[in-house]
């Protein structure tokens, strides 16, 4: 019943005027602000661990802020997606260094397309399918099986498929040795063993290690991608440069390195524009469980 009930609020909502939506959407992100007294402390406590002093708490809470907004707007557009033509789409985004992918595409390889939980994903996974090539992007299974039915739907819009995250290896493995294109989420907490050590954000923690290793196992491309925004509704799809994965002798090392250089890379992306990224989750619990004792 209940979820019915949600289904008819988004026909009604798909109804409205798109500012009046999102205006809803962002009043739900306030109210779940002052609301949500356990996430709203998980943000801080990860920004406190982070920055320190090198941030005001003004600027902290500014950026706590955001992050609802920025969860409530990808569940927006998870919701308008499933409603969007591939014409409504290619009017909301820009695309830039399409070559990177190009340049894979020629060589014959498949790529793996990395990327975290940063700004308008939902979007950025949505457009992947629809201007660059169809992607299986690998998911956590969800509690809810209505919702995730509802949610995946909305990600295979555009061509896309899902692969669940619990024994996804031999699939990928599959999918590379046919030239198809994945999307893993490299941002996420993660069990010790199934990940690599790498300094991220100043800190040592657990990343996963399935790209690196599936690059450098079948020659795929290493490829980040994220969409950002600076009005919330013109996007931009980047792509950036391969990854390389080196084949030397000692495949732990090579291994080690790419995840690494994957670290790198978000660590900038994060530091350079933090309100983007989705610190109301625990990425380091794993690691630091200790932190999150008080949240």
């Amino acid at each position: 019943m209940g979820f019915k009930i949600f289904l008819m609020l988004e026909n009604f909502l798909m109804l409205l005027p798109k500012y009046v939506r999102k205006n809803f959407f962002i009043f739900l992100a306030t109210i779940s602000y002052y609301l949500s007294s356990r996430y709203r402390k998980v943000g801080f406590t990860n920004l406190d661990f982070i920055f320190g002093e090198r941030l005001t708490q003004n600027e902290k809470k500014e950026i706590v802020k955001y992050s609802f907004r920025n969860l409530l707007l990808n569940f927006l557009h998870l919701m308008e997606i499933r409603h969007m033509s591939k014409e409504d789409l290619a009017g909301k985004v820009t695309i830039r260094n399409m070559e990177a992918v190009e340049k894979a595409h020629n060589e014959g390889r498949a790529v793996i397309y990395v990327t975290p939980h940063y700004c308008a994903w939902e979007l950025g996974g949505a457009s992947i399918g629809a201007f660059a090539e169809p992607i299986a992007a690998v998911y956590k299974k969800m509690k809810n099986q209505e919702y995730q039915k509802w949610t995946l739907e909305s990600r295979e819009r555009f061509s896309n498929s899902s692969l669940e995250k619990s024994n996804v290896v031999r699939p990928l493995i599959k999918l590379i040795k046919n030239r198809g294109a994945s999307g893993i989420l490299i941002d996420t907490g993660i069990n010790k063993k199934d990940g690599l050590k790498v300094e991220f954000m100043g800190k040592f923690v657990h990343q996963t290690s399935t790209p690196a290793y599936l690059a450098r196992k079948f020659n795929a491309a290493i490829i980040p991608v994220i969409m950002t925004t600076d009005d919330e509704e013109n996007y931009t799809l980047k792509f950036f440069d391969e990854i390389e994965v080196q084949k030397s002798e000692d495949e732990q090392a090579d291994i080690l390195k790419a995840t690494q250089l994957q670290a790198d890379w978000l660590t900038k992306l994060i530091t350079n524009e933090p309100k983007f990224w989705f610190w109301i989750h625990r990425r380091f619990k794993s690691d630091y469980p200790e932190i999150y004792k008080k949240s």
